[in-house]
């Protein structure tokens, strides 16, 4: 079945690793022109590059979202580079990890800063884009705002917020003709979880086929995700075929969450 994505235009947070590069790259594949974002600019050129190799065109800006400009020069970069947007994919940030007694409240702070204002503000400035071409927006959270963790109280209180932060918004999409869903993935194969991993056996000393195996015990899932099982997730969100999901949080999670 066809997507019906060709020349469409997606920006996509985050999109210079990670599950960020995988949606971006997916969509480039899929005949979208995207609008690609994050701090490392050599990253996200050399994204860029993979991208417009597909026969689709690039735009990279290289910003911190935390800035209060930020989104302002995400949706003017779009509107310049493509005179619109069709799809918005929420997806940078990370948040600190660790005894809730030892976080701060900057970590706190700046959890929040990237994770969820920085959603906010930039769906607030996409919005009359959006809703001009009856777009698509996307949100990325994490499995942790469904199954909350002592180890992880900022990253589950920010993915809590992220969900229903996107649930009140597509209740103003119904009326504006603007899709809205959520992807709360499980552990997924990034950087971000090498690091974690390399963490992980330098402190028991075990292998790393050891300690991915401890995580996925731990995590309850069948393995680790990697980001094109996003991408092709938020790909079917965003298109003809996917339509008719609207207001959902779906658990990519390899069987993470056990309950209804």
């Amino acid at each position: 079945m066809k997507a019906g994505l060709t020349g469409k235009t997606a920006l996509v947070t985050g999109s210079s690793r990670g599950i960020g590069r995988g949606i971006a790259l997916a969509l480039a594949a899929a005949g979208c022109n995207t609008v690609l974002t994050g701090r490392d600019a050599a990253a996200l050129a050399e994204v860029a590059a993979v991208a417009e190799s597909k026969g689709v065109k690039a735009q990279v800006v290289a910003l911190d979202l935390r800035a209060a400009d930020a989104a302002a020069t995400l949706i003017a970069a779009a509107r310049d580079a493509f005179g619109s947007l069709d799809i918005l994919v929420n997806n940078a940030g990370s948040t600190k990890r660790g005894d809730f007694f030892a976080l701060s409240d900057a970590d706190w702070q700046d959890g929040f800063a990237l994770k969820f204002f920085a959603h906010v503000r930039l769906a607030r400035a996409a919005w009359p884009l959006l809703k001009e071409r009856s777009g698509s927006l996307v949100t990325i959270g994490g499995t942790s705002g469904r199954k909350p963790q002592a180890s992880f109280t900022i990253g589950s209180s920010v993915n809590a917020a992220c969900a229903a932060f996107t649930k009140a918004l597509a209740d103003l999409g119904k009326r504006d003709g603007v899709q809205v869903n959520c992807i709360h993935p499980s552990l997924v194969d990034t950087d971000r979880q090498g690091r974690r991993i390399e963490a992980e056996m330098k402190r028991t000393g075990q292998g790393e086929a050891a300690v991915r195996a401890e995580f996925c015990r731990e995590a309850g899932i069948t393995r680790f995700g990697t980001p094109q099982d996003v991408a092709a997730l938020v790909c079917f969100m965003v298109s003809k075929n996917g339509s008719w999901l609207h207001g959902a949080t779906i658990d990519l999670d390899g069987g993470e969450i056990p309950v209804l």
